[in-house]
């Protein structure tokens, strides 16, 4: 488990329906990250983009949050397995053993997205590569 302070930014892309999920998701892997998770974060979080990612994750509630957020419940291949929409403050989901990450994303991105039961998602740091200067070859990306 990591419990780095520095924060990741991943994308998180549905592959199934061909559709960006989040462009800007945070990555909560660390005890800290995970326990704090959207705690203290207003609605001006809650952009077109924004996701939170907790990893490992089967459930998380939304006590002390000031809105409303979507949950998406993906097993260690990064299928969905469970879905819920417009979870509401002081709320605790659903644990699910099938799941081994938690996507916490704004209000209404499961409906915008289309995403559902089933649907494969492919996550990755939104980092572009650096490019780097190789031998014969100027601009070469590092990997």
């Amino acid at each position: 488990m990591n419990n780095s302070h520095s924060t990741r930014s991943v994308y998180v892309y549905n592959k199934t329906r061909e559709t960006f999920i989040a462009t800007q998701a945070v990555v909560a892997d660390g005890y800290f990250s995970r326990l704090i998770g959207l705690l203290g974060r207003t609605k001006r979080w809650a952009h077109l983009g924004a996701g939170l990612w907790i990893v490992p994750s089967r459930g998380v509630h939304t006590i002390g949050m000031l809105f409303a957020i979507d949950l998406v419940f993906l097993n260690k291949e990064k299928e969905v397995v469970h879905v819920e929409e417009i979870v509401r403050p002081f709320r605790i989901s659903r644990v699910s053993l099938k799941a081994a990450s938690v996507l916490e994303l704004p209000p209404h991105t499961i409906y915008r997205t289309g995403t559902q039961v089933g649907d494969r998602l492919e996550i990755a740091s939104s980092r572009a590569p650096r490019p780097v200067a190789v031998q014969g070859n100027v601009n070469s990306v590092a990997k």
